[in-house]
């Protein structure tokens, strides 16, 4: 009887490689699928959530505003400004370089003439609502507050006033920032505004009436001069006005979702109640 030779079956080990490598590119696949589902639900939290929270609370501040100007006596007046200071909010010019935020500042908020508000404790905290902005147009009821803070002002649905600019009705330049984008982005629509429409801003006791005169589809974060008190740009000269007068401004981040750019708004004061 003949002997026989043995067989070697081969390959084993290129089975067991395959194997290793199969499970690597699973794990990646899980890993990666998993890095989506954070980032979806931090997008949704961003975009959705803070939305939801912060309009609510604007429109809770709004109600509580007028319900307190129902029994209230002679209007006060807004807070006192508070002092320059602060790095860049959300959506709004700034002297200093471009921060994230606000956002809108968020996108790059400004400081005023630019310099951020700040908080002050007590009866005279710089992140109290004291106004109410109302555009018709846009179906738009926001509390207004002094500073151009992020997270004190802004990210609570907000509009904020520059420190340093003229007050609802006053000769000058009342200048608000806002934010485009989440954190119940009032300042969303403000490209839809058209010359003739009205911008709204109601004090215990009175209201004045502005009508929007000029808008500013894109200027650079640093252009100052759109909230001096006879607004310009310093950037684009042919846009803005050259006489004094009772101005109203509103700015945000431009494009959406981008803190590159900002869109600015003017009114002029038409009546005053």
């Amino acid at each position: 009887m003949r002997d026989r030779v043995p067989v070697v079956v081969q390959g084993g080990g290129r089975r067991g490689r395959r194997a290793g490598l199969a499970g690597v590119l699973w794990a990646s696949a899980e890993l990666i699928v998993t890095m989506g589902v954070v980032v979806l639900l931090l997008v949704v939290h961003q975009v959705w959530w803070t939305n939801r929270q912060a309009m609510a609370a604007a429109h809770e501040q709004v109600q509580a505003l007028e319900r307190a100007w129902g029994g209230a006596g002679p209007d006060p007046g807004p807070p006192p400004q508070a002092p320059a200071g602060g790095g860049p909010g959300p959506g709004v010019p700034s002297q200093a370089p471009a921060g994230r935020g606000p956002e809108p500042a968020a996108t790059g908020a400004a400081a005023g003439p630019a310099q951020r508000g700040g908080r002050e404790g007590g009866d005279g905290r710089q992140d109290r609502a004291y106004a109410v902005l109302r555009i018709p147009r846009l179906g738009l009821v926001v509390p207004v507050a002094q500073g151009v803070d992020k997270r004190a002002v802004l990210d609570k649905g907000y509009a904020g006033q520059y420190p340093g600019t003229a007050g609802p009705g006053e000769r000058g330049n009342f200048a608000l920032a806002g934010h485009r984008n989440t954190h119940g982005e009032p300042f969303r629509h403000i490209d839809r505004l058209r010359a003739g429409d009205e911008l709204i801003v109601d004090l215990r006791g009175r209201r004045y009436t502005y009508v929007v005169g000029k808008t500013l589809s894109q200027t650079t974060e640093r252009d100052t001069g759109v909230i001096a008190p006879v607004p310009r740009s310093v950037v684009k000269p042919d846009h803005g006005y050259s006489e004094p007068g009772a101005y109203i401004t509103l700015t945000t981040c431009t494009p959406e979702y981008s803190s590159k750019y900002r869109l600015v708004v003017w009114g002029t004061l038409r009546a005053a109640r």
